[in-house]
Order: structure tokens, then sequence, then C-alpha cells
């Protein structure tokens, strides 16, 4: 099997060999064997960093990738691993979503507002019951 340098993934990964290190650090990398103090990896590596890259763009933090890859006993399958984690960040997606449609509809309301005053404003948002869809 084909020995690669910490340079030659780096590149054929299309990340910094300072990324190969961090994942390594955070333990999301095993750590490869070395030669005369230079990381040797084998070819399978190219797995693992997809499977982290796939994490990542899911919006797993380092943390909930590593807990992944390594925080479940061996003879749980990768899809239960998968499933498990996704339900929680299904859970905060759909949080900030909710956040983001609200920041929307305050964006878009405030540009109907007519206050010459800033103590106008504050009059109108202390006596508005229900803020949502108003407007000053």
């Amino acid at each position: 099997m084909r020995e690669l340098s910490i340079g030659e993934v780096a590149r054929e990964a299309g990340v910094p060999a300072s990324t190969l290190r961090y994942y390594e650090k955070a333990g999301l990398l095993p750590a490869p064997p070395r030669r005369s103090g230079q990381r040797c990896y084998s070819e399978a590596v190219f797995g693992r960093i997809n499977l982290i890259r796939l994490a990542l763009e899911a919006g797993f933090t380092i943390g909930e990738t590593r807990v992944f890859l390594s925080g479940f006993s061996e003879q749980t399958p990768p899809a239960a691993r998968w499933r498990t984690l996704a339900a929680r960040k299904l859970e905060e997606v759909n949080a900030l979503m909710d956040r983001a449609q609200r920041m929307k509809s305050l964006l878009e309301t405030s540009f109907r507002c007519r206050c010459l005053r800033l103590e106008d404003c504050e009059k109108f948002l202390r006596t508005a019951k229900r803020r949502q869809g108003a407007s000053c």
C-alpha cells in the first residue's frame, strides 16, 4: 500500500496540512505512523477526511464530529450514530431557522417605520401588545 506524506494528503484532499494536524489533535484523525519523524498516511485517510467534511458541512461541530467517529461503541453502526446526532442537530437548525425568520420579519417591517424621533418608536413599542408584524 502506498504511503503518503502530509503534504501529499493535503494536496489531494484540497486542505492545508495544518487542517490535517488540527484534525489529528482534535481526535478526528488517528495519529499516523511516522518515518524519520514524518507522518506517513495510507490512502484510507481520504475516507476519514470525507466523513469529517460531510459532518462539518451538515453543521456538526468538531466535538459532535468526534462523537460521531469515536463516541459510540464499536458495535453501533454509522447509520444509527448519524440518526442520533442528526435528530439533535435538526432541532438546533429548526430553532435557527425560526430565529432567522423572526429577524427577517422585523427587518422587513422596520422599513415601514414613519417615526421622526426615537422617542416615538419607544412609545409605539411600549404600547404595542403584539410586536409581530407591527411597525412604527
